[in-house]
């Protein structure tokens, strides 16, 4: 029996194909059913066969307004040359529950490697905020400095305005009349 290769898949493409929606990193029917080797109808006929199993933090079905967005976002969409009907995003637990119900080796070992990235993502973005909120931190120090600075050259300045002022002579005169 021939070894049956691995699929090799660069994560910059599986990371061009996630989108950001209603505030959730997804990624479309379309672009999930080339990696997993599937036609698009066979997709979304085995995510209707099981539906249960898809609650909307797993997939949902973007609004005509949604679509909208998306196909102006690339020029090369041509009206009517994709599918009349509106793509289902999948979070990353539905792309998890994606490769369950369709059950080939390939949809899961794409579906692990797209986890994977995933992960990857977030672990960026984490480590990105830990970075600004660092950033945030010596900003707010150096902001305090500057204040500080700011108020010692004030006191600085008083101080040179009062020699400047001629004083008056404190104590007793002796008059040099005798």
């Amino acid at each position: 029996m021939p070894k049956q290769e691995t699929l090799i898949i660069p994560n910059e493409v599986i990371v061009n194909k996630i989108y950001l929606f209603r505030g959730v990193k997804v990624m479309l029917d379309s672009d999930l059913a080339e990696l997993f080797g599937v036609e698009t109808k066979r997709l979304k006929e085995q995510v209707r066969r099981n539906i249960e199993r898809f609650p909307e933090h797993f997939m949902f079905e973007l609004t005509k307004e949604e679509n909208e967005v998306l196909r102006s976002q690339f020029a090369t969409l041509e009206q009517g040359k994709y599918s009349k009907y509106l793509p289902f995003a999948f979070s990353e637990h539905g792309v998890l529950q994606l490769s369950n119900v369709l059950k080939s080796k390939q949809a899961v070992e794409v579906s692990i490697k797209i986890i994977d990235v995933f992960v990857q993502l977030r672990t960026m973005v984490l480590s990105n905020t830990e970075i600004r909120l660092e950033v945030e931190k010596i900003k707010k120090k150096v902001d305090n400095q500057d204040k500080n600075i700011e108020v010692i050259f004030r006191y600085f300045d008083e101080l040179l305005e009062q020699k400047e002022k001629p004083r008056k002579e404190i104590g007793y005169k002796i008059s040099k009349e005798k």
